[in-house]
Parts: C-alpha cells; sequence; structure tokens
C-alpha cells in the first residue's frame, strides 16, 4: 500500500486516507493516525471525511487518546455514508474516557429514530443519565415526528 501511495503526491488525501485505513487494519494504529492526520490536511470529499473521522476516532481510542477521539466526533457532521456510526463512536469514545452515562446517553439517543414507539420515553431517559433536559452536542436529532414516539 505504501508503493501506491507514494505514487501520489503528498497532498493527495484520498491516498493518505487510504494507507492510513490499510495501516489501522493492520494493528499500526499509531502509522495510521498520522496518515489520517496527513488525509485531513490535504482535503477529502464528504464521504470520504465522514469515514476518515469515525476511522481515526476509533484510532485515537484505541490509541488511548480517548478525550481526543470525543472531541472529534462531537464535532464531525452526519453523513448517510456513515450512519449511526458517528453516534457508536462517540459512545465508544465516550466510555473509554470514564464518561459512561454520556456514552448511553449518546448510544440510546442514536437508537430513538429506529424505535416505533417509545421514543419521547426514551429520549426523556437517556437525558435524565446526565440530569439535561435537551440533547447535547453530538448527540443524534429525532428524525421523526414526536407524534409517533409514544409513552410508557
Amino acid at each position: 500500500m505504501r508503493v501506491l501511495a507514494a505514487r501520489y503526491p503528498g497532498t493527495d488525501g484520498v491516498a493518505a486516507f487510504e494507507l492510513g485505513g490499510a495501516l489501522d487494519s493492520s494493528g499500526r494504529e499509531a502509522e495510521a493516525a498520522a496518515e489520517y492526520e496527513r488525509a485531513l490536511a490535504a482535503g477529502l470529499d464528504d464521504e470520504r471525511r465522514a469515514r476518515l473521522l469515525i476511522q481515526y476516532a476509533s484510532t485515537l481510542r484505541n490509541l488511548g487518546r480517548a478525550e481526543e477521539a470525543v472531541a472529534l466526533m462531537s464535532e464531525a457532521d452526519s453523513h448517510p455514508a456513515v450512519g449511526a456510526a458517528r453516534e457508536v463512536f462517540l459512545a465508544l469514545a465516550l466510555h473509554s474516557a470514564g464518561r459512561a452515562d454520556d456514552a448511553l446517553r449518546v448510544a440510546l439517543e442514536a437508537l430513538v429514530p429506529t424505535l416505533p414507539r417509545y421514543q419521547r420515553s426514551v429520549r426523556a431517559y437517556a437525558a435524565a443519565l446526565t440530569g439535561a433536559t435537551t440533547p447535547e452536542v453530538g448527540a443524534p436529532r429525532p428524525t421523526q415526528p414526536s407524534s409517533s414516539s409514544g409513552s410508557i
């Protein structure tokens, strides 16, 4: 993969992203992190950027840099190519950072749009975990009207 990536200029974000992914998959997280940073600096299309941010946050978490992963995922935009992966990896990073209630809240809020009933209740229970009354930054926003949420 390095040979292939070397054929592209250092400003090619796609090559750095793909090399980072290959390094990451082979357990070389520190090297992958450097390539992810290079890809971010070079620039990527929206879909690859969304995928990179998730992979990079996961790598940071695996390197013991959970707070950096939380910050990265909290600021990341949603993208249909990754679905709720942003919230899943934010929840994992929060848990690794010792913020279990925040992690569970984010995970539950990510599930709310998939629930045919009980959306309002789950949303309220999730908020109660952290003493909040509104979703925090980085939490998924409901995509269905609250009138279909039901309650328990």
